[in-house]
């Protein structure tokens, strides 16, 4: 994989901000042809810089209204034990982040639901329920002061 030069990061940059820009919006900003902005955004593409680009909803708007961050605790460690969670909890909508951890517990899920009530549900009904669980707990979010998804580069 090439090296990418600063007139990429830059790219990078202005994309993780608002990726609706077009070739030519991008071009005027970086100074280059729209012709050499579209091969620069294909090869980070293909280079896998970027992985894919989304539109980022308001969470209230489309009544998802409570975040969960669950911290599991497995019985057991197994690379089986630890597929076979990943696999049943990747599946549920409502998860939207799933991260294995080191250190005390073992993953780590952000989950987004309407309210208590189908949160409820969704852990007592689904994730409480997989076979190799031995705790969840579950940390409730109140304000969200920041939320980003651009990194800093």
């Amino acid at each position: 994989m090439a090296p990418i030069d600063p007139i990429d990061l830059e790219l990078l940059r202005i994309l993780q901000r608002d990726s609706s820009l077009t070739n030519k919006e991008l071009a005027d900003m970086l100074h280059r042809s729209p012709t050499a902005i579209h091969g620069r955004r294909r090869k980070l593409l293909e280079q896998g810089y970027i992985k894919r680009t989304v539109a980022i909803l308001d969470r209230k708007k489309v009544d998802r209204t409570l975040t969960v961050f669950a911290h599991v605790f497995l019985k057991s460690h197994t690379a089986e034990a630890l597929g076979d969670f990943e696999r049943e909890v990747t599946a549920y909508p409502e998860v939207m982040e799933c991260l294995q951890m080191a250190g005390n517990l073992d993953f780590i899920l952000r989950i987004a639901t309407r309210d208590m009530e189908s949160y409820n549900h969704l852990l007592r009904e689904r994730i409480a329920t997989l076979p190799n669980i031995a705790t969840v707990q579950s940390f409730f979010v109140l304000r969200e002061p920041k939320s980003d998804t651009a990194y800093p580069i």
